[in-house]
């Protein structure tokens, strides 16, 4: 499938570090893909619209039935392991927040209560479970939703059980609220079970409904990441105090979220906000804006509008969130002076991680030069520069 090919390697270096970690081989496997965000930051949790797409960098999960009375867990990237039962609902007050098992913890615990499920009488309980992955950490590119959807799937074959997409998502959400304690919107858990291979996606986060949008070929625009290095954790107290503000603005506003009020309400209502609920809602309602503009932009091929709102959102987010960084100012900077780039912007949470740039084909080379080059001259270190393609969505795969 166009836009897949990143599984394969994935999937070889997985299956052979399960055979190292269980000396056999896996009986089920699933993967689900990362995903990068054209415009629409900050907006989910405030019931707003985004426009992410899958990419093509992808978390496969691995699992045979346990040999013993616990679930044996390895995150093999990270080299490290963890026990658990599985079969059994796991209070989330036990898991600490941020850690990696936490987050398998909270799927396989709501998938069998808040689901209503319970693996069949043919199945196991326990598993010995594997997850390995091409997605950097930290790097907002929504490795922890592709870990949970991952799970999630490989789950439901392991344990004879099925949810739709959507229960899925809403499942994997939760799982980050209630386990691993980031108060994330829906939007990374949506693409990545619902993402369709060569489409954006427009997602109404308050109703839960995409609309998919092309994306145009290869041949006239290519999807290039940068990846600043500097990392970022959203269970700490930075993501969750921006969530918090935008609550209280709209509380004081008067309605549910944020979403529903527009730029000239909030500019009308100014005098009840604090300067920082003034910043908050500025930004999410002009977000919101750029958004649908941004769909329209892509759906009729007007790429130059579509440049202009990714660049709006960028200083938008640096100027009235803060939620922006010396690093990903750069290369934001960087990207728009070279020739062919069509727009660029921080992508995901914020404080570090990546950028995202459109630009024509042709280029691509000068602009990874310029990206590399420039940020090791004002950093002192490198970044990652690499090119991807709009993936499909999580799906069980053959482990061999």
């Amino acid at each position: 499938m166009a836009g897949d090919a990143g599984i394969t390697e994935v999937v070889s270096r997985a299956r052979s570090a399960f055979r190292s970690a269980f000396e056999r081989e896996p009986a089920w496997a699933a993967a689900a893909p990362g995903r990068v965000n054209l415009i629409g930051e900050h907006t989910d949790y405030n019931d707003g619209f985004a426009l992410p797409m899958a990419i093509d960098l992808w978390t496969v999960a691995l699992a045979a039935p346990a040999v013993g009375e616990v679930s044996r867990i390895v995150a093999a990237d990270l080299r490290q392991r963890a026990e658990l039962r599985l079969s059994r609902p796991i209070d989330p007050n036990t898991c600490p927040p941020g850690e990696w098992a936490s987050y398998i913890a909270g799927v396989a615990s709501l998938l069998l209560v808040g689901a209503g499920v319970s693996p069949a009488p043919s199945h196991p309980g326990e598993l010995d479970l594997l997850v390995a992955s091409s997605l950097p950490v930290g790097s907002g590119l929504a490795s922890s939703a592709a870990m949970e959807t991952a799970v999630s799937v490989l789950l439901e074959q392991a344990w004879g059980v099925t949810t739709s997409p959507r229960e899925r998502a809403a499942l994997c959400r939760r799982a980050e609220n209630q386990y691993a304690g980031v108060p994330c919107g829906l939007m990374d858990q949506f693409i990545s079970s619902y993402a369709r291979a060569g489409t954006a996606m427009l997602l109404d986060c308050r109703t839960g409904q995409g609309q998919p949008i092309p994306m145009p070929p290869p041949s006239r625009i290519r999807i290039v990441i940068a990846d600043t290095g500097v990392r970022h954790a959203l269970a700490g107290g930075e993501y969750a105090a921006r969530r918090s503000v935008c609550a209280a603005a709209a509380g004081k506003l008067g309605v549910p979220a944020l979403r529903d009020v527009s730029p000239e309400m909030v500019e009308a209502r100014r005098g009840s906000l604090t300067p920082e609920e003034l910043r908050a809602a500025r930004h999410v309602t002009t977000e919101n804006a750029r958004t649908l503009a941004a769909a329209e932009a892509l759906r009729s091929g007007d790429l130059a509008a579509l440049g202009r709102l990714m660049a709006a959102s960028h200083a938008s987010l640096r100027d009235d969130f803060r939620v922006s960084s010396p690093e990903l100012d750069t290369l934001v900077e960087l990207a728009a002076g070279v020739p062919g780039v069509i727009g660029a912007r921080m992508t995901g949470g914020g404080f570090g991680g990546c950028v995202v740039i459109l630009g024509a084909p042709e280029s691509v080379r000068l602009l990874g030069r310029e990206l590399t080059a420039g940020y090791r001259a004002r950093h002192g270190r490198d970044c990652a520069v690499l090119t991807t393609d709009a993936a499909g969505g999580a799906r069980p795969i053959v482990p061999a």
